[in-house]
């Protein structure tokens, strides 16, 4: 007997939204998380070995807080508490902490799930702390907002924070094929026929909400006539006109395309049109964040070496934030790159360096750039000529590193845009410097 007469977590009627009804039951029907709930994972050993500390599971909505809460709640020998931040008082809060103190004693634990943590006040969370701290209860909080700023300090330092990513676009198309395959508590009594390509779209626009995506597919399958759900068919669900677009199609590759060779072209705006395309068209933004990235070392590389560091500071903004917030950051780094000055003397440099090695992959590293850490080594005549140099004044030795059969090869050019221009000077400068000591010792 519970504390609450609360709702039965189990209630398949079919009253209820397909999302409720296909939520699951087990660790083995939770889809996603697996950084959390993958084998041999902390938090998954700690709910299998039911030695499970108070937590707060941090994420953004639809990604299976409360679900997980309540499989908790199943495998464990504990009294299982919901409160609502939205619905509950602090007296609420008192009495059942008073009723969890008295079971502590008789040797029983509570748990006490906390939806939407982040609504009670600072006197709301204040309850919860002795109870922690004793272990007379063990606290789930969720949460949609940052704890740290959400959850006061006190509370924060004795729990620890889990933090729940949105489910991958496959990961959501699992689930739908299960809840059309699932003549129980699915739809699979409705005969209804929804192809892949259209589970794939729906997966895209539901941004890792499972709730979401479950709940376009119980529209359009409760819409469908003649069997089957169509594209139109979705495109009424969502009250929008799909793009034209394939993750894994021609579509996808003429888009991410379009986008670097407007980058590559300098035009901003060109950029963010085929950016904004990519992003309506629910196209992974971590792709996108690599595809930035390479564009940063490849069309700009030294000109401005600041671009790369600009985009991988989007890319883990992003990461930080999720859709639609990140869409920003990935946006600025796109307007970066199309502004910076442009050069691909490293990209090209790198190719001109792989074609020498294919030809000669055997090339023979110079004696002189060997260690020597035993004395048969040094009698070889490994490191003997080697100069190092930290020991000249300018930090300029005249000694060749290439193989011996491609001294005198050069690889990067430097262009006169932006930094590479400075580094072009520092370069000649380096070069000559070098041709000046090989002459004085006839190397």
């Amino acid at each position: 007997m519970g504390l609450f007469a609360a709702r039965p977590l189990e209630n398949d009627g079919r009253e209820r939204p397909l999302a409720d009804r296909m939520r699951p039951r087990s660790l083995a029907e939770f889809v996603g998380q697996e950084h959390l709930l993958g084998a041999g994972k902390p938090l998954r050993l700690q709910i299998d070995n039911d030695r499970l500390g108070s937590i707060v599971l941090w994420g953004p909505p639809g990604v299976g807080k409360t679900t997980l809460a309540r499989i908790i709640a199943r495998m464990t020998h504990c009294e299982f508490v919901a409160f609502s931040g939205v619905m509950s008082s602090i007296k609420d809060v008192k009495a059942v902490m008073a009723a969890a103190e008295r079971l502590g004693r008789a040797g029983t634990r509570t748990i006490v799930f906390v939806d939407e943590i982040h609504r009670f006040n600072k006197a709301q969370q204040d309850a919860f702390l002795p109870y922690v701290e004793s272990g007379d209860i063990v606290l789930i909080g969720a949460t949609t907002e940052n704890p740290s700023f959400e959850v006061i300090a006190a509370l924060l330092s004795r729990t620890k924070v889990y933090v729940l990513r949105p489910l991958e676009p496959g990961e959501l198309v699992r689930l739908l094929q299960t809840a059309l395959d699932d003549a129980e508590r699915g739809l699979g009594g409705h005969g209804i026929d929804v192809p892949p390509a259209i589970l794939e779209r729906i997966a895209l626009f539901s941004n890792g909400d499972a709730r979401a995506a479950l709940r376009t597919l119980e529209t359009v399958v409760g819409a469908a006539s003649g069997g089957a759900v169509t594209e139109r068919l979705l495109e009424d669900a969502l009250q929008r006109k799909l793009p034209r677009y394939d993750k894994s199609g021609e579509e996808h590759f003429n888009l991410i395309s379009a986008l670097h060779k407007s980058i590559r072209s300098s035009d901003p705006d060109a950029a963010l049109y085929w950016l904004a395309r990519m992003f309506e068209g629910g196209e992974d933004r971590l792709y996108i964040g690599r595809r930035l990235a390479r564009i940063a070392a490849e069309d700009i590389g030294l000109a401005d070496p600041r671009a790369l560091e600009q985009t991988m500071a989007a890319v883990e903004a992003f990461r930080f934030t999720g859709e639609p917030e990140g869409d920003l950051y990935l946006a600025q780094a796109a307007v970066y790159l199309a502004l910076a000055p442009k050069s691909d003397a490293a990209y090209k440099a790198l190719a001109a360096a792989q074609d020498d090695v294919r030809r000669a992959p055997g090339a023979e590293v110079p004696l002189r750039l060997r260690n020597a850490p035993t004395k048969l080594m040094s009698e070889l005549g490994y490191a003997q000529g080697y100069e190092h140099a930290h020991e000249r004044p300018d930090a300029l030795p005249g000694m060749a590193c290439l193989p011996d059969p491609l001294q005198g090869r050069r690889y990067y050019f430097p262009t006169g845009r932006g930094v590479e221009e400075r580094i072009a000077k520092r370069l000649e400068n380096i070069l000559k410097r070098r041709a000046e000591l090989q002459d004085k010792t006839g190397g």
